[in-house]
């Protein structure tokens, strides 16, 4: 099953979206620039295979709902999230107002 909602940050209403899968649900929360995702997001494929698309992403670990990707401390980022200012560490809510 694939659900979206709308979630909000600061003054901002974001996309987010969750796949219901067998043993696992994928999470991601999206602006018009970039995505935070659950740990799924491979962001070395993005770094070193998709590098000239330039995405801008980050990836937080062992979260189960969006709530919590919000609030989780970021694990990895893609070097375009880096150039804006998204830093492992930070949560996933800050990453998102950076970029919106």
């Amino acid at each position: 099953m694939v659900t979206m909602e709308p979630i909000t940050v600061g003054e901002h209403t974001l996309i987010g979206v969750e796949v219901k899968l067998p043993k696992t649900t994928l999470l991601s929360i999206s602006t018009s620039r970039g995505y935070i995702m659950c740990g799924a997001l491979d962001v070395g494929l993005l770094n070193e295979k998709l590098s000239d698309r330039h995405i801008i992403a980050a990836r937080a670990v062992g979260v189960r709902t969006l709530s919590q990707l919000l609030a989780a401390p970021l694990e990895s980022v893609t070097i375009e999230a880096e150039r804006l200012g998204i830093v492992p560490g930070m949560t996933g809510a800050d990453a998102l107002l950076l970029m919106v």
